[in-house]
């Protein structure tokens, strides 16, 4: 199958763009915008340099929405309404860049903690609204699992997988990293041919640490392994600067193949 690399940096939403034109001579085939910070999409002026970005230097796109204090799950009606919104806001302008959005899932509240079912009825009742808008620009919304915070909703395959199932327009974005957190990435393997975009990154399965691919006690053979044999598209590779890009990169053309 095959696999493209692209590469993705949420330390860098405050930064210029210029580390943007390193990606390509270093070999990545995309570039994942978080857009988030300087970053934003419903910014002009943003969205101009972004696009610049990409036209000159070739490379393809996917974009990771943002997630900055909005809660998908959110009891409180205006704080849900405005993640929605800008999840949504986010989609219209990506959908001109690419057709893959991630989205974070929400969390529980402490007022949330008391009626579990309902935080879950608005995280789904969220992604409805959110497919159904995703799907009408040419775009699939992807949740992301997260990292091992016990109130983030998605840790476990069976929670992303069940709530996502059969919602038009919402995929899936496995996150290796967030996956080792939790100690799921085996069982988040055995899924792999349901995803619809994948994360990669590494750490030593206490935190998201974000490290280069192979600094951390992820099992990247294995792991690459699978992944080439059950997947094909983008694969986002996470990092915090072009030289852990050089590195990580290297590590996925040993062990994805």
């Amino acid at each position: 199958m095959s696999l493209a690399p692209y590469f993705s940096s949420s330390s860098k939403v405050w930064e210029s763009r210029d580390w943007v034109y390193g990606l390509e001579e270093l070999g990545y085939t995309g570039w994942e915008i978080v857009a988030d910070g300087k970053y934003r999409l419903d910014n002009p002026e943003n969205f101009a340099a972004v696009r610049e970005n990409l036209e000159s230097t070739g490379l393809r796109a996917t974009v990771h929405a943002p997630y900055s204090d909005l809660n998908l799950a959110s009891l409180n009606y205006p704080i849900w309404r405005e993640s929605i919104r800008q999840t949504c806001c986010c989609i219209q302008h990506a959908a001109a860049l690419t057709d893959r959005v991630t989205v974070h899932p929400g969390f529980v509240s402490p007022v949330g903690k008391l009626v579990p079912e309902k935080v879950w009825e608005m995280q789904k009742t969220a992604l409805v609204e959110i497919g159904r808008y995703a799907e009408e620009h040419g775009v699939l919304a992807c949740v992301e699992n997260m990292i091992s915070i016990k109130d983030f909703l998605c840790r476990y395959p069976e929670e992303i997988l069940g709530l996502t199932e059969g919602i038009a327009g919402i995929g899936v974005t496995l996150d290796i990293g967030h996956a080792n957190t939790n100690g799921q990435v085996d069982a988040f393997l055995a899924h792999v041919k349901e995803i619809s975009h994948l994360h990669v990154h590494d750490n030593h399965g206490q935190s998201d640490e974000h490290l280069a691919l192979g600094d951390g006690t992820i099992v990247w053979e294995k792991v690459g392994r699978i992944v080439a044999r059950d997947y094909s598209g983008p694969v986002v590779i996470e990092g915090r600067s072009l030289e852990e890009a050089k590195r990580s990169l290297a590590a996925f053309r040993k062990w994805f193949v």
